[in-house]
């Protein structure tokens, strides 16, 4: 059967399926004309990759939908059954999205269905929130709706062990494999609601939780003391950028002693159109237009930002002139190194086995940092997953002890309370740094230059592709074959040293499509498809004997590579 009958074969299938109700087959109507829409609807199922789902709202295989949503929620519950545990259960979060509420309450009803029972939050709550609750309440897995910092068209569905850390890939391949049986969306077991709150297999939660959380996370806090000394000083504008940080963020900052808090109020209150910001990422400098001009007003030490679900957080911090100046993820991620771990050696508390988690694609400056301090810096692929998978396995050994975790992508942990990353946490910690340093005459901006000047002006850039849809897809293929069947020997003027391919699964990591080109002066760059948008990323870095030689060196590396992906 060609690709094109298969389309049409599912496409007239969901029409006429009695199982599918008649609004999702009045939206397939309306496209009957548009032959390239429905290719790009069904022409395959949206992929459950090693963290879930993640598409476009919309009817249609290649779309996530409250049937793909049930689907995938049927082949989790029977991978939930299969663990044996006596009394299983899952923990339901979902954020600020479109159909977020109506897809967690799809999953519950389905998992009920299953004789599995669902604890679902009363109301949107952050990504770390659930990995916690996960932990906490002793469930078997968790699940949270949300794409994170994606478009507005888009939503996502999010699995979690019961370790509280997102399915890695062993796990995820025993989910697929039960998606997969899953043939026909009859075959979908699901309970009314009613029937499932009376059966106990609905439970609500909320507030107890959430202040087990909040107390969990302030107890990380290192100079409380310095806070509550100098909060009436200490200004902090903050935008959760119409996400599920809103509460959770005010509470950590007023529990270790933050007092002058403003946030910013056209961005406070939940709105999945994101109709403020072009995109709602702490990673996009426009996403804190709003703050910045808040800020400039009021004088604010600091700004934070946090995307949908909570788990990245974006600072900005005052320049040498006053101005407002955005940290990167690698900046922010190093400053936290530095002052979690001279925090820890000034107690006396940094432990001999102590160790820092990043990925393969965050800067050096932190393992530079790091080892100022005597603290080995491990790498793992990219995704909080695999250094949530490291933090278990050292649970479970004692052979290390966590420290921090972060990625480039403005993603970080300290504390064992969760597995994955926290902007609650992130947002507490880089505050609390702020105003210990104030107090020493200085702002994160100087404390940055002083990094600088100890281990070497690391500087990173990050460059995409958005290519959308099926020919997307392949083009983004062709991109990495080439690369892999044809690699440089030299770019910009310096020698290709090492290529690592990361598909060949080395250093005993589990296998992923990305490469990574290290050069003669210690400068890499990687290339690495997106696991979650139709993009392909390509990440630089240089360490340079000044800024100016660091900033000279990445453009040239930049210009060098993206003139040969943009062929």
């Amino acid at each position: 059967m060609t690709v094109h009958n298969r389309v049409q074969e599912l496409y007239q299938q969901w029409i006429t399926d009695p199982a599918i109700d008649e609004s999702t087959k009045a939206e397939l109507n309306q496209i009957k004309e548009q032959p390239k829409e429905i290719e790009d609807r069904f022409y395959r199922d949206l992929e459950f990759g090693t963290g879930g789902l993640r598409g476009v709202i919309g009817a249609g295989t290649n779309r996530i939908n409250r049937y793909t949503v049930g689907r995938a929620t049927q082949g989790l519950a029977a991978f939930v059954n299969a663990l044996g545990a006596e009394n299983p259960s899952v923990v339901i979060a979902y954020d600020s999205r479109n159909q977020s509420p109506e897809f967690a309450l799809e999953a519950a009803k389905v998992l009920a269905g299953n004789g599995i029972k669902a604890y679902v939050f009363e109301s949107l709550r952050s990504t770390p929130e659930l990995s916690f609750s996960v932990r906490a309440l002793q469930a078997s897995a968790g699940i949270v709706i949300t794409a994170s910092h994606n478009p507005p068209e888009y939503n996502g569905y999010k699995v979690y062990g019961s370790d509280g850390g997102q399915l890695v890939p062993d796990q995820a391949e025993q989910v697929i494999a039960a998606i997969q049986q899953v043939q026909s969306f009859a075959d979908v077991r699901r309970e009314k609601r009613t029937t499932a709150e009376a059966k106990g297999l609905l439970e609500w939660i909320g507030q107890d939780i959430d202040e087990q959380y909040i107390k969990t996370v302030t107890s990380v806090s290192l100079n409380s003391d310095i806070v509550k000394r100098s909060s009436s000083q200490f200004k902090i504008v903050f935008t959760p950028l119409h996400g599920a940080g809103n509460l959770a963020v005010r509470a950590a900052l007023k529990t270790i002693g933050f007092s002058q808090v403003v946030v910013v109020a056209e961005q406070e209150l939940p709105d999945a159109k994101f109709s403020t910001v072009k995109s709602p990422n702490p990673e996009e400098k426009e996403a804190f237009t709003l703050a910045i001009r808040k800020a400039k007003e009021m004088d604010a030490d600091i700004i934070i930002g946090t995307d949908p679900d909570c788990d990245r957080m974006g600072a900005v911090v005052k320049d040498e002139k006053g101005q407002y100046f955005v940290l990167t993820g690698n900046q922010s991620g190093a400053i936290m190194v530095d002052y979690l771990l001279s925090s820890l050696k000034k107690r006396g508390q940094l432990p001999n086995n102590g160790v820092v988690i990043k990925t393969i694609v965050t800067s050096e400056m932190g393992a530079a940092v790091a080892k100022h301090y005597g603290v080995e810096t491990i790498n793992t692929l990219t995704g909080f997953k695999y250094i949530g998978e490291k933090m278990s396995q050292f649970e479970a050994s004692g052979e290390s002890t966590f420290l921090f975790g972060y990625e480039e992508s403005y993603g970080y942990l300290a504390g064992d309370y969760a597995r994955d990353k926290d902007a609650v946490i992130a947002s507490m910690l880089i505050c609390e740094a702020a105003a210990y340093y104030k107090s020493k005459g200085k702002t994160l901006y100087d404390v940055l230059q002083e990094l600088y000047v100890r281990h070497g002006y690391f500087l990173e850039k990050l460059e995409s592709r958005t290519l959308k849809g099926k020919d997307g897809v392949e083009q983004i293929q062709g991109i990495m074959n080439n690369w892999r069947n044809q690699p440089p020997t030299e770019v910009n003027g310096q020698t290709v040293t090492k290529i690592e391919d990361f598909s060949q699964g080395l250093y005993g990591l589990p296998v992923e499509n990305v490469l990574k080109y290290t050069l003669a002066d210690d400068s890499w760059f990687c290339l690495r498809p997106s696991g979650t948008e139709p993009k392909i990323k390509v990440y630089f870095a240089v360490r340079g004997t000044s800024a100016e030689a660091a900033t000279e060196a990445i453009q040239g590396l930049v210009s060098s590579v993206m003139s040969r992906v943009d062929q």
